[in-house]
């Protein structure tokens, strides 16, 4: 038998459907970055949601794979992120704010200097129901968060 799902579940409901995004970040060397892309974000059952974004970076097609869902048992969201442009695995443990409008998923993954491993963190934030954010920020040696990336997503049509 199928679990119902809770308001977690529901909540990433609100992230299915077909997006356009534009974004801006640090790229190697650190060289400020700005990309355009799409989103496709379908519901994998009522637990998941698998979200398949495309762009061109410098003239290379890039496919990054985003899979989402609440862990009833842990009482925390949990996913994994894969792109094209790279071979890790990214393993997320994530979390609601107070406001239920912003979803924090947190990674550990390989140090921007190219040493070692640092903490990173996912911020996927509802703005309406047509318009969501996602910034992206790393924690440096000394404790900091600082944010490298953020991308603004428009349902499309």
């Amino acid at each position: 038998m199928q679990p119902e799902p809770t308001q977690e579940h529901r909540w990433l409901g609100q992230l299915v459907g077909d997006w356009t995004y534009e974004s801006e970040g640090i790229g190697s060397e650190g060289a400020p970055m700005k990309g355009a892309g799409r989103e496709h974000v379908r519901a994998v059952g009522e637990h998941w949601v698998l979200n398949e974004m495309s762009e061109t970076v410098d003239g290379q097609d890039v496919l990054n794979l985003q899979m989402i869902g609440f862990d009833r048992r842990k009482g925390r969201f949990v996913g994994t992120f894969v792109s094209s442009m790279g071979t890790e695995l990214w393993v997320y443990d994530g979390e609601l704010d107070a406001s239920g409008r912003k979803l924090t998923l947190s990674a550990e993954g390989p140090g921007m200097d190219g040493t070692g491993t640092a903490l990173y963190h996912d911020i996927i934030e509802i703005v309406d129901a047509n318009t969501r954010e996602l910034r992206s920020e790393v924690e440096t040696p000394e404790g900091e968060w600082v944010e490298f990336m953020t991308m603004r997503s428009v349902r499309a049509g």
